[in-house]
């Protein structure tokens, strides 16, 4: 007899090194029955399959047929293919991050979901990171934010440009905390050992006033995710690579007894007093805790944590800085 009652069959396609983390966290999540998974490359199959003991399945429709849960760690150019079948079978979806390939792709998702009446949450699993979650208690009316998202280079993700291959995390946490529609978009980028863009840079205005500034680079020395929030009361410093976040306050009051403070003096001879926080960070495995997520969300019919229509509003923004990246660079060859 099952633990719990309410117990899902989960299915895993692609194994590679992400599928390999998704299996793992699966195995560790009582309320899933990791039934298998395909991939199509049968030497990596077949490894895993035996180092996992998790059953391969021959193909992506048998594995379909054998769950209640999708979840779809391929390469993105085969997201949709991969989404699309399991909706077709109004099977419940997670599929990583970008949600697919090109924006006509997530429209047509979008209207196979709605038939399909099922669920489906998006992996931006930043959303998730614990330095985050620390943080999003603080965030109010962000006026200007600041990302840098730079890691070694890796020939795992060239298969699309550096903005969906690494700026989507950013791009996702940004539309989550600006409540406001994006208003212009413009950037430039180079790419350098990939057919598309290895660096990007990007300004986001929004209508109500706030400004953006994204760097992603998959040829740095050194790896870096940190995002700087600057909003009136506050300035909001999120790494999520170490998992830190902290809090920089300026106020009016001077309390000279507060050993985590600074005391300034101004032009006109008043002072002002800048604190300093670090919320405690509860560590998680994101990963694993966006998966719950969406066992939670499917049992109790509740909305994803990271939305299908989230995932398509983070892949349009995405495209109209790629846009913006070819714009500037025919501008440059001219």
């Amino acid at each position: 007899m099952p633990k719990f009652l309410n117990m899902l069959k989960i299915g895993v396609l692609g194994a590679g090194h992400l599928g390999k983390i998704h299996l793992n966290c699966i195995k560790q999540i009582e309320q899933y029955d990791l039934v298998g998974f395909f991939d199509p490359d049968m030497a990596t199959a077949r490894q895993v399959e035996a180092e996992m003991e998790v059953k391969s399945f021959e193909s992506i429709d048998a594995l379909i047929d054998a769950v209640d849960v999708v979840d779809i760690v391929t390469p993105t150019i085969r997201h949709f293919e991969c989404a699309s079948k399991a909706l077709q079978k109004r099977k419940h979806v997670f599929i990583e991050k970008p949600i697919v390939a090109t924006p006509d792709e997530a429209n047509a998702l979008k209207k196979l979901a709605d038939e399909a009446g099922v669920k489906v949450q998006v992996g931006h699993v930043e959303r998730f990171n614990p330095a985050f979650i620390a943080a999003e208690p603080f965030i109010k009316s962000p006026l200007f934010v600041e990302a840098h998202r730079l890691a070694l280079f890796n020939p795992r993700g060239t298969d699309v440009p550096v903005v969906l291959d690494l700026m989507v995390h950013d791009l996702d946490i940004l539309l989550t905390i600006v409540k406001s529609e994006v208003s212009h978009v413009s950037a430039n980028g180079v790419s350098i050992v990939s057919p598309t863009p290895d660096i990007t840079n990007a300004r986001i205005e929004f209508e109500n006033g706030t400004v953006a500034n994204l760097t992603a680079s998959r040829l740095s020395l050194k790896n870096m995710r940190k995002t700087r929030i600057f909003q009136p009361d506050a300035y909001i410093t999120v790494d999520f690579l170490d998992k830190v976040t902290e809090i920089t306050r300026i106020h009016d009051n001077v309390d000279e007894a507060n050993p985590l403070s600074a005391t300034i003096t101004l032009g006109d001879g008043s002072e002002k007093q800048i604190t300093f926080e670090r919320p405690e960070i509860h560590p998680i495995n994101a990963i694993k805790t966006e998966l719950e997520s969406f066992y939670s969300a499917i049992v109790h019919n509740t909305a994803p944590a990271v939305t299908i229509d989230d995932g398509i509003n983070v892949l349009k923004l995405a495209y109209r800085i790629i846009d913006a990246v070819e714009a500037s660079t025919a501008k440059v060859k001219k």
